[in-house]
C-alpha cells in the first residue's frame, strides 16, 4: 500500500491515478492530521509492507513534522517515507534523509522515476518486516535457553568446532553435540551458518 499524504487535492488525485494505473494500491490522506487520525483509528496492519509518500509543505502539521513524530514514536518503523518536495525544500529533504527518510522526489516529477523509487521503498519495507520477524524469533528463542546453552551458543556463533567448545567449557564433545541440537531446535535453525546469520549485526546475543 502506498499512502499519499498531501493537502492539495489535484496532486492527490493525480498520484492516485498514476499508482493505480501501475497496479499499485494506494490510499490518499488530505493532511498529516488525517493520516495520524487514520493510524489512531486502527488504520492498516503495520506488519504489512507499505510506503508513506509525504509532501513536505502542508497546512497545519508539515510533512517534516509528521515524519519526526512518526520516527520519535516508532509508530510504523517498517514503512519507509518518501518525500515530495519543491525546489526550495531540497535542503529540508536532505536533512530528513539523514534522520532516516528513504528518499525524496522533486516536483515536477517524472512518473517512471517516482514509481521506481516507490517500488524500491516497498522492497525496503518488506526487508524491514523480515528483519523484525527474525529479531522477534531470535529473542523468543533466546528466552528459552539455559545459561549453559547460552555459553555454547556464543561459541557456536564465533565459529568454533565442537571439540574447541568442549575444551573451553570443560565438558564432553558429545555433550556439546546435545547442546547444539537443543539450541538449533529452540532457535528454529538447521545449521550454525543460519544461526550466525540470525545474530549478524547484533553486538550481544
Amino acid at each position: 500500500m502506498i499512502h499519499i499524504v498531501d493537502d492539495e487535492e489535484p496532486i492527490r488525485d493525480a498520484l492516485a491515478w498514476l499508482l493505480r494505473s501501475r497496479e499499485l494500491p494506494c490510499r490518499a490522506h488530505a493532511s498529516a492530521e488525517d493520516f495520524l487520525a487514520w493510524l489512531a483509528a486502527g488504520g492498516e496492519d503495520p506488519a504489512s509492507p507499505a510506503v508513506v509518500l509525504l509532501d513536505v509543505r502542508m497546512g497545519g502539521l508539515s510533512g517534516i513534522d509528521l515524519f519526526e513524530r512518526l520516527r520519535s514514536e516508532e509508530r510504523i518503523p517498517a514503512w519507509p517515507v518518501v518525500f515530495l518536495t519543491g525546489h526550495g525544500d531540497v535542503p529540508m529533504a536532505v536533512d530528513a534523509l539523514k534522520l532516516g527518510a528513504f528518499d525524496f522526489v522533486e516536483k515536477p516529477f517524472n512518473d517512471n522515476s517516482l514509481v521506481d523509487r516507490l517500488l524500491a521503498a516497498l522492497d525496503e519495507s518488506r526487508r524491514r518486516l523480515e528483519e523484525a520477524h527474525v529479531a522477534a524469533r531470535r529473542d523468543q528463542g533466546l528466552a528459552t535457553l539455559t545459561a549453559r546453552e547460552r555459553e555454547v551458543l556464543d561459541l557456536v556463533i564465533e565459529g568454533h568446532y565442537n571439540k574447541v567448545i568442549a575444551d573451553r567449557l570443560g565438558i564432553a564433545m558429545r555433550t556439546v553435540e546435545v547442546y547444539r541440537a537443543r539450541i538449533f531446535g529452540k532457535m528454529g535453525v538447521k545449521s550454525a551458518v543460519e544461526l550466525a546469520r540470525m545474530f549478524a549485526g547484533r553486538d550481544e546475543p
